[in-house]
């Protein structure tokens, strides 16, 4: 019960942080709108998330089978079945560049444990929980790495833990204190995966905007076998991206930069 306070009041302070980045974003879209750009994904409705409403389809579309088909593939490639548009400036863009730094310099410390140099212990605890679930494949060996890393971390306000609204720690820092709210939780499972070999194309951090609790929120999404499955602080369970319910996703972001993202071009689909 304890535990689940503190998860509640770890969202809590997370949410109050992303939103005031994520309300910066939106205002520097708004200021400087994109020439052309696709629609911007619609928030869900109390109905939950219905991720092929974001999909339309070509009037050339001859069958309902080949338009089956069509949002099959598109599912299978496209997290959320959604395209992005690059993020250029602001509070989320900075943040996100020096936690690319940081994760690119400890990426070359485990490097270095795995060439026998010198390893630091937290960098041989990140080696330890990227190695969890070694013996399985796939969505198991997935789910035993987030199991690890969300058991590694208590949930901590950064308020609580570092006298601020809002603090990304670097993962190194957060396996050192043992403590971290939603981003930080999806900065470790983001170098943890990595580190695992999962390609950096098939791993992005995600922040949502949930309809109840009215919040925003970090996970992280891995691609795995042709689907996306999203990874949550608040549960063990992996749930598909099209099965998420009651969450709006607004950026990603991976090794590329901050994209956000937003439905399927017109343009996109009359050129197809």
């Amino acid at each position: 019960m304890q535990s689940q306070r503190l998860r509640r009041h770890a969202a809590g302070s997370c949410a109050l942080g992303l939103a005031l980045l994520l309300a910066a974003a939106l205002s520097l879209l708004l200021l400087r709108p994109i020439a052309s750009s696709p629609e911007s994904v619609p928030l869900v409705n109390s109905s939950g998330f219905e991720a092929a409403s974001y999909v339309e389809v070509s009037v050339n579309t001859p069958t309902p089978e080949s338009v089956s088909r069509i949002r099959n593939d598109e599912s299978a490639v496209l997290l959320f079945g959604l395209e992005t548009a690059p993020l250029h400036g602001g509070e989320v863009v900075e943040k996100w560049s020096r936690a690319q730094a940081e994760i690119a310099d400890e990426l070359q410390i485990v490097d270095r444990c795995r060439s026998n140099g010198p390893c630091p212990a937290v960098a041989q605890r990140l080696i330890d929980l990227s190695r969890q679930g070694g013996g399985q494949s796939g969505r198991a060996r997935v789910g035993s790495i987030n199991r690890a890393v969300a058991l590694a971390i208590s949930p901590t306000a950064d308020e609580a833990q570092w006298g601020v609204p809002d603090h990304w720690s670097p993962p190194f820092e957060t396996l050192r204190s043992g403590r971290g709210d939603c981003e930080d939780y999806a900065i470790v499972k983001y170098l943890a995966l990595l580190v695992a070999g999962i390609s950096e194309d098939d791993v992005k951090i995600v922040i949502l905007k949930n309809a109840f609790p009215n919040e925003d929120h970090a996970v992280v999404a891995v691609r795995v076998d042709r689907e996306w499955l999203v990874l949550d602080n608040r549960t063990l369970r992996l749930v598909r991206d099209r099965d998420l319910t009651r969450a709006t996703p607004e950026l990603v972001l991976d090794q590329k930069g901050v994209k956000r993202l937003v439905s399927i071009s017109r343009s996109k689909r009359s050129a197809g």
